[in-house]
């Protein structure tokens, strides 16, 4: 197939997080706009990442009915470097930039919540990416620290959104060392703490956190929250209340995708540079 600057191309994008590997399909027409073919995720549970990774992969072309040799472009970013089966490997800010932006076009920013750690990145209209923030290797503000909280607890991480949800009386924790943080839930359920209220507090913080990580990089406006903590819905209403109460000009807003923002920004990437290389007369092979 000869690429033009408006020739559908099938691409895919994967990218390997600390916990979560996901995988997207995207059909990308150029100026004309993109769609989303098929994405999922899996929980890595300490396997090997390469391998979850590419049976996610083969089981996302499966249900789309799609097979290898008809994508243009596979893309990875975060680990996914380490997969044989890559055209091309783009950087973490950029591939979340870019999937953001399709997510959510308003967005002049995200704040992407992983499993170690969160980062702010502003971009502008065009995912060009103007400057970022992260938090510091204290896990406390992550996803791990709250998986940690949920086994002590006894309830999943679908559970956390809605239980902070139903909080009428947040405790809020006071360490920001993950470690001194386990300590004090600890306590808190000594005394009676009730787990809305533990789990609202552990927001607050982590939201506290993520607005002055905002506010650093000079972020204003739309703000979509990507990562694996951007469905707890508890999590992005107490970010919503945060701005507010500390008078900072963010909109804090979500996505049922936003989990694949990631892997949709590095197939967008993927496809952009397919067709900048065509126009050169060059066609890349998976795996250069």
């Amino acid at each position: 197939m000869s690429i033009t600057e408006t020739s559908p191309l099938l691409c895919a994008g994967v990218d390997v997080g600390s916990s979560l590997a996901k995988v997207v399909l995207m059909e990308d027409r150029g100026p004309e706009g993109a769609r989303l073919i098929h994405g999922m995720s899996e929980r890595l549970r300490k396997r090997e990442p390469r391998v979850v990774a590419e049976n996610l992969f083969e089981r996302c072309l499966s249900e789309s009915g799609l097979r290898q040799d008809q994508l243009e472009y596979i893309a990875t970013t975060g680990e996914g470097e380490v997969l044989p089966i890559r055209t091309g490997h783009f950087y973490g800010m950029t591939t979340h930039a870019r999937g953001g932006l399709f997510l959510e076009p308003e967005a002049r920013a995200i704040i992407d919540v992983g499993s170690l750690h969160a980062r702010a990145v502003l971009m502008d209209d065009r995912a060009k990416v103007l400057g970022y923030r992260m938090t510091s290797q204290c896990a406390s503000g992550s996803g791990q620290f709250l998986e940690n909280i949920c086994r002590y607890l006894g309830i999943t991480l679908d559970e956390i959104g809605p239980l902070s949800l139903e909080a009428d009386d947040p405790e809020q924790c006071s360490s920001i060392c993950a470690v001194l943080a386990e300590t004090d839930v600890i306590n808190m359920v000594s005394r009676g703490i009730s787990a809305p209220n533990i789990i609202k507090g552990i927001h607050q913080s982590m939201a506290g956190r993520f607005v002055r990580l905002l506010s650093a990089a000079k972020a204003q406006g739309v703000v979509l929250v990507t990562g694996g903590l951007s469905a707890d819905v508890g999590l992005v209403q107490t970010l919503r209340e945060a701005a507010e109460e500390n008078e900072k000009p963010l909109d804090f807003r979500t996505h049922e995708h936003s989990v694949l923002a990631g892997a949709i920004g590095a197939a967008l990437w993927g496809a952009f540079r397919a067709r900048k290389l065509a126009t050169k007369g060059i066609r890349l092979s998976q795996g250069s």
